[in-house]
């Protein structure tokens, strides 16, 4: 996994080794425990799989192209196999759709001139679906491509030009339309990415965020995304908590830290067990409330006392399963984390941001992170178990990031604006000797002369570059891309 740490910093505070604390655990029986159990595949939890959206999204598709068997002269030439490449993209969306479980038809023959394309925005607006995929074959089709843009109403739009069938002054209409996405390029394979999108997108429609806060039970849908956001009382998330104390799985999920924990610093036994109790307190709150995120007032429970330790560790547990455990009640950070593992398949990490002034860098600190940046059926990063930095209490993971690895750095501002950035990590930093939260992270931020500048708080980090997926997504969701 290569080296973490600058110049050989960060690799967890000095300590007892994990042989020696599983020693004191009897950590062989639970061990045991755990593997009969199954817990822990890439892919598996304790309660079930990863909720999916209900239905399939459905996807119109639709070819624009003469009515001819070849061309002859201008662009994309006589060369270009028009009947093969029609199959070829056919073959490359069916299987997409296949296996991201979306519904696509295609209209019944090619769009061969104006009047098919208004034929098939009637059929659209009769029976609207979730979005809509063109794929242009002719370089003098593109008054009917922007007319469709202007008058298809409000279903999302793929415009998928390959190579050959434009320039730069055809994108210009549409190259801002709301809800549209132009893919200009020679990649056929970009088509499956277009699927995924639809997919995407469909999946945040159909998400529900559980916000243990207050004393109330009320839903919000958000506009744009369509998002859920379902609050419960907090005094839900203790009541749970008390349902689970001792059990099998909880021992199981201690062994499994216990045994995977690089070094275990601060945590003894009983505080592992109680981390991984509100594990189980929150997919059993889950579930009872038909949610793929848990977020909640942490700070204000364990401050008074009505739990034994933070949540740290589940929601680590819940990142690294393409759920999201959110910290401080934090619905933005909650729809970021979601679509993280939508789009990108993999998890993010929610951080306090500090901006280095002496090196122009960023900081990123949180007393919870994913172990599986690299993807959820990928090895995990090495961590240790340390406790939450600002009580003292509990168990938080010490995730050491791979130096110089590229990351993105994102974040919905509201449901109609993302942050969106790229770095690389420099170092990982120990606390202590420095202060702030257990994981933390230090990038250079691409494209930002000073660092103070950084847009927003409680931004995601996720590994990889993931800066041009996710402005798509933007365009095609009709949210607005801002740079961080």
């Amino acid at each position: 996994m290569g080296d973490h740490g600058r110049q050989g910093g960060a690799r967890c505070a000095a300590t007892v080794s994990r042989r020696g604390f599983l020693g004191t655990v009897g950590a062989a029986g639970a061990g045991a425990l755990a593997l009969k159990l199954g817990l822990f595949d890439a892919a598996a939890s304790v309660l079930g799989e990863t909720p999916a959206p209900a239905g399939a999204p459905r996807v119109r598709a639709a070819f624009l192209r003469p009515k001819a068997e070849k061309y002859w002269m201008g662009w994309p030439g006589a060369a270009y196999d028009l009947a093969g490449h029609e199959k070829e993209y056919a073959a490359v969306l069916r299987k997409a759709a296949e296996r991201e479980g979306v519904a696509l038809a295609f209209a019944p023959e090619p769009l061969w001139d104006g009047g098919a394309v208004g034929a098939f925005m009637e059929g659209l607006k009769a029976d609207p679906p979730d979005g809509v995929i063109l794929l242009l074959m002719d370089m003098n089709r593109w008054g009917d491509v922007n007319a469709f843009v202007e008058k298809r109403g409000a279903v999302p739009t793929v415009v998928f030009s390959p190579m050959g069938t434009s320039f730069t002054g055809h994108l210009g209409p549409t190259a801002h339309a709301k809800q549209t996405f132009v893919a200009a390029t020679q990649d056929v394979a970009w088509l499956e990415t277009a699927v995924h999108l639809f997919q995407t997108m469909a999946r945040m429609r159909a998400t529900r965020i559980c916000i243990a806060s207050g004393d109330k039970t009320a839903d919000q849908v958000l506009e744009v995304l369509g998002t859920t956001v379902h609050y419960i009382p907090r005094a839900r998330f203790p009541e749970e908590l008390a349902k689970v104390q001792e059990s099998p799985e909880a021992k199981a999920l201690a062994a499994y830290y216990t045994k995977e924990a690089r070094r275990i610093v601060e945590p003894n036994a009983a505080d592992i067990l109680n981390a991984a109790e509100n594990y189980l307190a929150c997919r059993r709150l889950m579930e009872a409330e038909k949610c793929q995120a848990i977020s909640m007032d942490c700070l204000g429970l364990v401050g008074s006392r009505q739990i034994p330790c933070p949540p740290c560790i589940a929601f680590s547990r819940l990142l690294d399963e393409g759920l999201a455990g959110v910290c401080e009640a934090d619905v933005g950070a909650a729809l970021s984390l979601m679509l993280s593992s939508y789009l990108c398949g993999r998890p993010g990490f929610m951080q306090d941001p500090a901006p280095n002034t002496v090196h122009n860098t960023l900081m990123g600190a949180h007393c919870t992170c994913p172990t599986k940046l690299d993807g959820f059926d990928r090895p995990h990063e090495p961590f240790c178990l340390r406790s939450h930095s600002e009580s003292d209490i509990g168990v938080s993971p010490q995730v050491l990031w791979r130096l110089g690895q590229k990351v993105t750095l994102m974040r919905f501002e509201g449901p109609g604006a993302m942050l969106i950035g790229t770095g690389r990590v420099l170092a990982n930093i120990d606390t202590p000797p420095s202060g702030g939260c257990r994981t933390s992270v230090e990038l250079a931020v691409d494209d930002v002369p000073d660092s103070r500048n950084v847009k927003g708080f409680h931004q995601v980090f996720l590994y990889g570059d993931w800066a041009n997926l996710l402005q798509a997504y933007c365009q095609l969701a009709g949210v607005s891309a801002v740079h961080i």
